[in-house]
């Protein structure tokens, strides 16, 4: 989920947009409701009403190619989800769907790791701080091309596993299934991104849903954004 705030809106409201990336790397883009989701300078959060339309929205979506809901459900957002969002979310999902939510934060410079050697940090190496957050390398050495695609000291993100309808998921699963992320670029040819295309994806799409010519489209596939 990502948040974008509309260009010259006298009440300041932003517009919500989410996208469904499934295994077999195909997927839809949704658009949420606009709204007056902004609660800080870098805080955005649903109303339940909106949250919920929202989330049954990708579910019913799913559940119409795959005969049936998810078994996991994970909310890659870069803000936390407070306690109304979160129930909404919840009461939107099915018994037999576990949704887990989880905040991706890129970080500026507060936090280095260093190696002996001419290359800094591998890509992949993690720090966990404890069994719900950690620092992610996304950027890095790779052996594999023996070198560092950067100009400088690498940051990592942050990586917080907020909350869980079900049983909470192992923090080093997140962990591999984010560094994934990373290597799916759309309009791209890198080796790896240091967001994962849950964010970074996210953002560029936000852009577009905040223009006139994108009303209306509640859900398309990523071919119209490609």
């Amino acid at each position: 989920m990502v948040y974008k705030n509309l260009p010259n809106d006298p009440n300041d409201h932003a517009c919500c947009a989410a996208q469904m990336f499934l295994n077999e790397g195909d997927g839809v883009v949704f658009r949420g409701a606009n709204g007056p989701w902004k609660t800080g300078d870098y805080e955005y959060h649903l109303g339940r009403d909106a949250a919920k339309k929202l989330l049954s929205l990708v579910l019913e979506t799913y559940a119409d190619n795959h005969d049936g809901p998810p078994k996991e459900l994970f909310i890659h957002g870069q803000t936390y989800f407070n306690d109304e969002e979160w129930k909404a979310f919840e009461d939107a999902a099915p018994k037999e769907t576990n949704v887990v939510g989880v905040r991706i934060r890129q970080t500026g410079g507060e936090t280095k790791l260093f190696r002996d050697g001419d290359y800094p940090v591998l890509r992949g190496t993690a720090v966990m701080l404890d069994d719900r957050n950690a620092y992610l390398w996304t950027t890095g050495y790779v052996p594999q091309l023996d070198t560092y695609i950067g100009p400088e000291t690498p940051n990592p993100l942050f990586i917080t596993v907020l909350r869980s309808k079900g049983p909470m998921p192992e923090l080093k699963s997140v962990l591999n299934d984010i560094m994934g992320l990373t290597k799916i670029n759309y309009n791209s040819c890198d080796f790896n991104d240091g967001l994962p295309v849950t964010v970074r994806f996210e953002q560029m799409v936000g852009e577009v849903l905040t223009m006139g010519a994108a009303k209306g489209a509640e859900k398309q596939p990523f071919k119209f954004y490609i």
